[in-house]
Formats: structure tokens, sequence, C-alpha cells
């Protein structure tokens, strides 16, 4: 059973990722309309890069690498914040039942930043998209699987594995998936999960809360500023 706090929390999380995707489209100053489902509805590369779209392209304009935080909130198409926005609601809840709801956004937030940092380094022109941050919530429950055994830890392991081979064999098939924002993402959640620890051996306390805290309102800042400076930048 999901609490109230961790419905209100990954509810949240959806609606900043479908209005930064509206945004995005209105900045786009017309729709992209194709019978190509993986590029239906998908904003321009300029309106996605005002709006904090990461990689070297974004880095070498606007040498602003809080980039970072900011493209794990953005998306190319339709089909992609659906398909990220069902997988969310799928590794939340039980990433929020081991880690804490607090813990949870934490490694979310944080191991996006860690997939794009390591997708600019490796030299990704730009990119975007939730499952960097997703990649980080699979990385915390494999470690916590792994780290803790038993019947359920073996299970959760198990299911952590599947996902895994999922991402690996989507990442050699389609085209334009950003395998370096997943495996950085996934290794900084598994680190962060070390970290951070689960509920069965630390119970959520202040110090996850402020964590959460800061991390939520820092993005909330850059978010807000990126929409605001392209709002200026469309309408000069």
């Amino acid at each position: 059973m999901i609490d109230d706090r961790t419905k209100f929390t990954i509810q949240a999380v959806i609606w900043v990722n479908v209005i930064m995707y509206a945004l995005s489209l209105v900045f786009s100053r017309g729709l992209h309309f194709t019978l190509n489902p993986l590029t239906a509805l998908a904003p321009s590369s300029d309106a996605l890069i005002f709006l904090g779209a990461s990689g070297t392209v974004p880095l070498a304009y606007f040498h602003d690498w809080s980039s970072i935080f900011t493209a794990n909130w953005l998306h190319g198409s339709l089909l992609h914040i659906l398909f990220n926005m069902m997988a969310l609601r799928t590794l939340a809840p039980l990433t929020t039942k081991e880690f804490g709801v607090y813990r949870m956004l934490s490694i979310y937030i944080l191991s996006g930043a860690g997939g794009f940092f390591l997708s600019c380094l490796g030299g990704v022109p730009l990119t975007i998209g939730a499952s960097a941050g997703l990649c980080g919530l699979i990385g915390a429950l494999f470690y916590f699987g792994w780290s803790r055994g038993g019947l359920w830890g073996k299970m959760v392991f198990d299911q952590t594995k599947s996902w895994i081979f999922s991402l690996v064999l989507i990442g050699l098939i389609l085209p334009n998936i950003n395998n370096w924002g997943h495996g950085g993402g996934f290794a900084a959640g598994f680190i962060l999960a070390f970290l951070f620890g689960y509920e069965e051996r630390r119970r959520s306390g202040k110090i996850d809360i402020l964590i959460c805290t800061g991390m939520s309102v820092f993005t909330c800042f850059l978010l807000f500023r990126s929409v605001f400076q392209g709002l200026e930048l469309i309408l000069k």
C-alpha cells in the first residue's frame, strides 16, 4: 500500500515532467507530426536547449553544468515521456518502500545528474530524459537486493537484473538511446544507495529530509530559471 506522502511525491514528479514537456512544445512554436511513434510530438532542439537539455552542444554554447540537473525533466517525444512516467510509477513505490520517500527522491535527482554528467564526459551532443534518474532507482534497488539477501532480497535482485537486461537490449536496438546516461545513472544510484543506506539498516531521519529538500529546491530553481531564460530568448 502506497501512503499519501509517496503518492503526492510521485504525482509531483510526474506533473513537473508533464509541464516541462508541454512548455517545450510551446517553445517549439509548432508541433512536429509524424507517423513514427518514436518522434511524434517532438519538441525542437532549440527549445530543449533553452529549457535545460544537457550534452556537449549546450555546454559549448552556455558553459552551464547545471544542465545535468535540468535535463532529467525534459523529453523528446510523447512516447518518450509516457514510457518514462510509466516506469516511474513502477520503480518509485518499490524504491520508497526500501529507502523511504526522501531518499528515493534524492536518489532520483542525483542519479539523473550523475547520468548526464557522464554523458557529457562521454561526448553525447544533446541529451534529455528521466531515464537517467530511473536507472538510478534501478541501481539503488540492485544494491538493496544484493546487500540484503534472503528471499525478498533475491526477488528484488532478480527483478532488477531483468530490468538491466531490458535496458541493455533497448540501448542496442533503438537509435538515439543515451547508454552513457543509463550507465551513469545506474552507477550513481548504486553508490548513493550504499552511502544512504536503506530502511532496514537506518530509518529515515532529519539528514535525509534536509538532503531531499535541498535537492528539490535547487532543482526547482534551475527549472524555473531555464523557463524564464527561454521565454526571454523567444520573446526577443
